[in-house]
């Protein structure tokens, strides 16, 4: 559940939940799934080169621990991360990327322009609206703004587990815990149509668009345990509940023989910076 469909407050105003992922830091950037190479190479050959040698030409928004930019490296492009987590940036400096802690909305640019700016997993966790309007003070003309988003389906007797002990675990949760077993990209699309209006109230990019790359992965029983203390959901969940989740979500992929196929959306919602008027 990277991404659940909140009810009350917007995702960028649950400023705990957005800061909780460098809990386990190391857990969170082995378990996470990685984007499809598809994705990053139409996003890396399709922004301008780089206006100076050796300076960054991507800044990673919600970079984490560095997972999106790292592919971003080895598609030869020079990235900036921005992180609001010291804890998360701490991995990502180790790990090769450079950071620098702040949250976006705040973070200082310092006169710096980029040929990118992307969000893995990230945007919902910033304001759509002053997002888009800062993304577009650091981007040069011609330069995209790319946030994106890896989208799966769970196996329906897997979902149906998970949302029953999430409602015994966490019945005050602010989820809708019933569209977990939904999936897909309708319980996500609130999510991508609020970061395109807000790109789009930005004033400064040309006219959104929704890109989507399909692709699966096979789970262990542990792997996928492994990452959901990573999720959102979970991330300050007292050790009993989220020991009493790993039980029951163990057992359901237990009674599927032990493994299984997830399906993938990756979906980015991007534009291009237009020239200023």
């Amino acid at each position: 559940m990277p991404t659940l469909p909140f009810s009350g407050n917007e995702p960028h105003q649950q400023r705990q939940m957005a800061e909780s992922f460098g809990t386990d830091a190391e857990r969170y950037d082995q378990a996470r799934p990685r984007y499809p190479q598809a994705m990053v190479d139409r996003i890396a050959t399709g922004s301008p080169g780089p206006g100076v040698l050796d300076t960054p030409d991507i800044l990673d928004v919600g970079c984490g621990t560095g997972i999106a930019a790292r592919q971003f490296q080895q598609a030869s492009r020079t990235v900036l991360g921005v992180e609001p987590d010291a804890r998360m940036a701490d991995v990502a400096r180790r790990l090769g990327t450079a950071v620098e802690v702040a949250t976006f909305e705040a973070w200082d640019p310092a006169g710096r322009h980029f040929d990118a700016v992307i969000a893995g997993q990230a945007w919902h966790w910033i304001d759509p609206v002053a997002g888009a309007a800062k993304a577009a003070r650091v981007l040069r003309p011609g330069a995209r703004l790319a946030a994106f988003w890896n989208v799966f389906r769970l196996p329906t007797e897997l979902a149906e587990a998970l949302a029953t002990v999430c409602r015994r675990v966490m019945p005050d949760a602010p989820f809708d815990f019933r569209a977990v077993a939904r999936g897909g990209l309708d319980t996500h699309q609130p999510i991508l149509t609020k970061a395109a209006d807000g790109i789009r109230a930005a004033g400064a990019f040309g006219e959104p668009e929704q890109w989507r790359f399909d692709w699966e992965w096979t789970y262990t029983r542990d792997a996928w345990l492994e990452q959901i203390p990573t999720q959102g959901a979970f991330t300050r969940l007292p050790p009993a509940g989220l020991a009493e989740v790993l039980e029951g979500v163990g057992a359901a992929i237990d009674a599927m023989g032990g493994s299984f196929t997830m399906p993938y959306a990756t979906v980015v919602i991007t534009a291009t910076r237009t020239a200023p008027a």
